[in-house]
């Protein structure tokens, strides 16, 4: 294995997916939601960089091939269960999840299962998009955190202390906070509907890669 800089910047984003979800073991909160944004979103980048430096260098690598989609799961699936953890287990929320992580399992395994044979699953510009949305959703959704700490301390409102200080007359900027905590709304709204969008588009291109390898499965008459 040769280290270039694609093949580092796909490592570092494979040793990014654990660290999201450790920055709130480690940092309290609104710091942890601060940080475990950051470092997603750096690393969604890198997802893009890396496969656009080994293009335009000519350095693709047998490694990196094999890397980059792990390391695109693992971001993925570790921020999920890192919301859920966050956010709990609402229908709204644990459906697609469970639909995005069904879909992973399914298709590595039919990917391992498949050996030799599995070049005929190659990656689609349909996959491609699936994994865009899906980390536009898993940002926005850690964007909503932020708002939410600060803001309110659920989807539908103001937080009741916010609430009491304002009646009070504690807090007088009420109008600015009123729009921030609709910004808190309308981001956990915003990453529902892309993460929903996001596991239409899984299931799709898991469903895609099963006809394609269901002439690979079926059996052999001469068994």
């Amino acid at each position: 294995m040769r280290w270039t800089l694609p093949n580092i910047l796909t490592v570092a984003r494979l040793a990014a997916a654990p660290g999201v979800a450790i920055i709130f073991l480690i940092l309290p909160r609104p710091f942890a939601d601060w940080a475990a944004l950051i470092l997603f979103v750096t690393a969604a980048v890198t997802d893009w960089l890396d496969g656009y430096l080994a293009r335009l260098w000519k350095q693709h690598s047998r490694f990196g091939a094999m890397l980059d989609p792990i390391a695109d799961k693992a971001m993925v699936i570790i921020a999920l269960a890192t919301l859920m953890g966050l956010y709990g287990f609402t229908t709204l929320l644990i459906l697609p999840v469970a639909a995005i992580l069904f879909r992973e399992v399914f298709v590595s395994g039919l990917r391992e299962f498949l050996g030799n044979k599995a070049g005929s699953l190659q990656v689609t510009k349909l996959a491609k998009w699936k994994t865009t949305v899906q980390m536009i959703a898993i940002a926005v959704l850690f964007s909503y955190g932020i708002f939410e700490h600060h803001f309110g301390m659920n989807v539908i409102g103001m937080s009741p202390e916010i609430v009491r200080q304002i009646m009070s007359g504690e807090i007088e900027d009420e109008f600015n906070l009123i729009l921030l905590s609709e910004g808190a709304i309308i981001a956990y709204r915003a990453g529902l509907v892309l993460l929903w969008l996001a596991a239409a588009l899984t299931v799709a291109t898991g469903v895609d890669y099963l006809v394609k390898a269901m002439p690979h499965l079926k059996e052999d008459p001469h068994d």
